[in-house]
């Protein structure tokens, strides 16, 4: 009877008999300190890098990401546009070429260009950092990029927006005349010059 009432006396009086190690506390953390927080781009990519090998895992049979082609790249940009939320508005539809609809219509929700770009590229990058070759990288591929343009430009034109590359370019006039003290530079308009 002694015995069992002494189990704990050791404990709660603090003195050296002999024990087994110590029981770590449960807020000592256990693991080696957290790694850095990623940016919101890495955490995507991650993400987008799993969602992808899991897609070709899920391939009958399935396919190894050595083994990846432009044809399974393709299969899976056009398995998300189910989960898309940009209206693309087919021929036919009454609402096609508008860039503002004025009501509502049965067309397809897909995956915006803009949303299949950014993810190619991230892809991209996430092929070559686990390990990928530059020179093979299936996700820079031809293929890929006349797919992305043909997206770009049918969205274009089902939804009535212009996408063409613009270039920021500063107006350049080289008639300025400097307004007084203040330091603002005032430009002389064209319309001045043809009177």
């Amino acid at each position: 009877m002694a015995s069992t009432s002494n189990k704990g006396k050791g404990i709660a009086d603090g003195s050296s008999q002999p024990q087994s190690q110590p029981q770590p506390q449960p807020h000592q953390p256990q693991s080696p300190p957290n790694p850095p927080v990623l940016s919101r781009y890495e955490s995507q990519k991650r993400r987008d890098w799993n969602t992808f090998c899991q897609y070709l895992r899920n391939q009958q049979p399935p396919v190894h990401i050595s083994q990846c082609g432009s044809n399974h790249i393709l299969d899976f940009l056009q398995y998300l546009d189910q989960f898309g939320k940009t209206k693309v508005h087919i021929h036919g539809c009454v609402f096609f070429g508008q860039v503002e609809p004025a009501g509502q219509c049965n067309c397809p929700l897909k995956q915006a260009w803009g949303s299949l770009d950014a993810l190619i590229g991230r892809l991209r990058a996430a092929f070559e950092e686990n390990g990928g070759l530059p020179e093979r990288n299936p996700f820079a591929g031809g293929g890929i990029r006349v797919f992305l343009r043909e997206v770009r430009d049918s969205q274009a034109k089902a939804r009535g927006v212009p996408y063409k590359k613009r270039k920021k370019r500063k107006k350049r006039n080289p008639m300025k005349s400097h307004d007084g003290e203040d330091g603002t530079t005032g430009t002389t308009s064209s319309s001045n010059l043809l009177s």
